[in-house]
């Protein structure tokens, strides 16, 4: 006896997908990267960076470019 394999009753819709995000969903993750990018550009606040002078040279180069 053969199985009877079930097929959908409508087809899916091939238009895009109307996906709507909460506003958090993009506020949290910029806030984060926001934060983020502010403690590696004030090496004042980042106390773990303050000890290699690599680092520190970077952000500092950093800093000089976005001055620009």
């Amino acid at each position: 006896m053969s199985a009877h394999t079930h097929t959908r009753p409508h087809p899916a819709p091939r238009g895009g997908a109307d996906i709507r995000l909460p506003w958090w969903a993009l506020a949290l993750p910029t806030l984060a990267f926001v934060a983020l990018l502010t403690l590696i550009l004030n090496p004042a606040d980042a106390h773990a960076a303050a000890g290699e002078p690599t680092i520190t040279h970077l952000v500092e180069r950093a800093q000089q470019l976005m001055a620009r």
